[in-house]
């Protein structure tokens, strides 16, 4: 039976919408600067908006275990928001969120998925916690690697 697991990532980034959105947005380029991203591929690129693109995307937990993907951006509103179902190992739906707060860029992460590997699904009701942790331990690696990335201050809950 797949387990299923809800995420929400904050990050607070010094740096202007625009800046923190591209980056995000142009997620083949991850591999570059986020530490645990394996590789991003672009396999359909969808209409003018980039809706119905499917990027492929693998990542390397902090167990030393691979996760693969695939995600088709299903909605889009510039410098506000971006939405994908995923398919794979993982499966569900994927957001981000962003809000200016000054000269602040609030971005929320939400990840509402299920697994589909069986030793993940079998293991779950020990290891969920950790599964949890190493969500977390990526998603502040993606906080610190964003900060270098932009040479700016990123906070992390």
């Amino acid at each position: 039976m797949p387990e299923n697991y809800s995420f929400t990532t904050h990050w607070y980034v010094r740096a202007p919408v625009e800046v923190v959105w591209e980056t995000i947005r142009q997620s083949e380029a991850w591999p570059e600067w986020w530490k645990g991203m394996l590789s991003v591929k672009e396999l359909e690129k969808g209409d003018e908006r980039g809706i119905g693109s499917i990027r492929e995307y693998r990542i390397k937990s902090p167990m030393n275990y691979t996760l693969f993907f695939r995600l088709s951006l299903t909605d889009r509103v510039e410098y506000q928001f971006l939405s994908g179902n995923a398919t794979g190992e993982l499966e569900g739906v994927g957001a981000w969120h962003f809000q200016t707060e000054g000269d602040i860029t609030h971005v929320t992460c939400e990840w509402n998925v299920h697994t589909n590997l069986g030793w993940m699904n079998t293991f779950a009701f020990m290891l969920k916690p950790v599964f949890k942790f190493n969500h977390s331990l990526v998603m502040k690696w993606g906080a610190q690697s964003l900060a270098k990335r932009l040479n700016t201050e990123v906070r992390y809950n």
